[in-house]
């Protein structure tokens, strides 16, 4: 339950999509290089600032009065994690304790236990993007916008992201009760929440009611996305809802580069340019569409917002770029880097960014993002159509849905909502805006 009633508020979110098991925001490629770290560099030539690292670290082990919580593991850890937070690859490269590193391995199969919801650290706050549609935080009254304050009674003040979703996850059936700060509520809230085993698939989809026109919603590049696109593009075929498709990329983390590439394959023609990456050296390799595609011709329109990230700004980018699709909501996160995972010899390991990608003209993503054809921004707390909403659509439960993005994409496609909604309606000629 949670106290007191929930209503609406209105908070443009800045942030990234992370669901609570997942430890890295995207883990574009996922390939691990035989590149050793200590090659990279000898003895001789490293840098003498490290010299002062190991001055630090011999005054705290001689002179730090609380011997008790001298923990050579945790100041191992936080070196590294400082380290790699200089770097300015916020959300992106990252350090991952042996824990962590198991739950990263996991990351992308599309299920796990715990409470279902993406979350972002957004200016030091544990900050919830959106609750899975049908999960138990959304059940329990979980609201896009939340902060985390406290799991379980214990602060979270001062914890990284990965250490408060340790503390939050846990198996199935059992329980956590978070204390969360919602804007528009002076005191904090309580929200007691039974952990479930959540199956989220990579690809879902509906055919529009009354229309001949789909929605798809790709929810994250997990491995199989490719056979579960084409699968639900060959359905679509079958059932003649093949006149126009939105594709909903809100939300979407991310994930393996290749699965980007396949996904753009379907809409883009053979051969056209989806990816260019840049390594440190300015070397550069080009990704360009391929194979057999089962909706190059059907008029497209994708939904982005600042959930948006990784693997789907790929996918965004190469869309709007060569003038395929029309692009409606809010300007992508802007992670930019391919991820290498480099293991060190304690189990743990460091996810680098190895590459930047750019987009078909050039443009870099990293710090930027893509920016919507249309921008149209509505409160985080805007409950999005998905593809089991659509499903059991009525015109009655038409007229209560409040996502503005979708239903501006189907006027793009078409539709006439402020005739009869969804009535023998046919796309017009779908015209790309530069």
């Amino acid at each position: 339950m949670i106290r007191p009633t929930r209503n609406k508020f209105a908070r443009r979110v800045a942030l990234s999509a992370v669901i609570f098991w997942l430890m890295a925001l995207s883990f574009v490629g996922g390939n691990v290089s035989g590149f050793s770290i200590r090659s990279a560099m000898a003895a001789e030539e490293r840098p003498s600032q490290f010299t002062i690292f190991w001055e630090a670290w011999d005054y705290v082990v001689a002179h730090f009065v609380d011997r008790e919580r001298v923990d050579f593991a945790a100041m191992t850890y936080g070196a590294i994690e400082g380290m790699l937070a200089s770097l300015g690859d916020e959300g992106h490269t990252t350090f991952l304790p042996p824990d962590a590193l198991r739950l990263h391995q996991t990351s992308l199969e599309g299920s796990f236990e715990g409470i279902g919801a993406y979350v972002s650290l957004e200016d030091g706050n544990v900050l919830i993007v959106a609750p899975i549609d049908g999960s138990p935080a959304e059940q329990a009254g979980i609201l896009a916008g939340d902060i985390i304050l406290e799991v379980d009674g214990e602060p979270v003040e001062g914890k990284s992201l990965d250490q408060v979703i340790f503390l939050v996850r846990g198996p199935a059936e059992s329980e956590v009760v978070l204390t969360v700060r919602r804007p528009e509520f002076q005191d904090p809230l309580t929200v007691s929440i039974t952990r479930d085993r959540i199956e989220v698939p990579s690809v879902s989809w509906s055919p529009i009611p009354n229309s001949d026109l789909s929605y798809i919603k790709i929810s994250q590049f997990t491995a199989g996305v490719d056979r579960e696109l084409e699968a639900a593009l060959r359905e679509i075929t079958e059932a003649g809802a093949n006149q126009g498709i939105i594709l909903d990329l809100r939300n979407n983390p991310g994930g393996f580069l290749q699965q980007a590439i396949q996904a753009n394959s379907q809409f883009l023609p053979k051969g056209d340019l989806i990816l260019i990456e840049s390594d440190a050296n300015q070397n550069q390799t080009v990704h360009r569409s391929r194979g057999l595609g089962y909706a190059r011709e059907m008029p497209l329109v994708v939904l982005i917002n600042e959930g948006t990230a990784s693997a789907s700004e790929i996918t965004a980018g190469a869309l709007k770029e060569n003038e395929r699709a029309l692009l409606i909501g809010e300007t992508t996160f802007g992670t930019g880097t391919v991820l290498n995972q480099f293991g060190l010899s304690d189990g743990s390991a460091i996810l680098l960014g190895v590459t930047n990608w750019l987009t078909p003209n050039g443009n870099l993503i990293k710090g930027h993002g893509v920016i919507p054809d249309l921008e149209v921004v509505q409160p985080a707390s805007s409950k999005h159509v998905n593809a089991e909403m659509l499903r059991n659509l009525t015109k009655d439960l038409f007229v209560s849905i409040e996502d503005d993005q979708f239903l501006i994409a189907l006027e793009q496609l078409g539709v006439e909502l402020h005739a009869p909604p969804l009535l023998n309606a046919a796309p017009h000629d779908f015209v790309t805006h530069d």
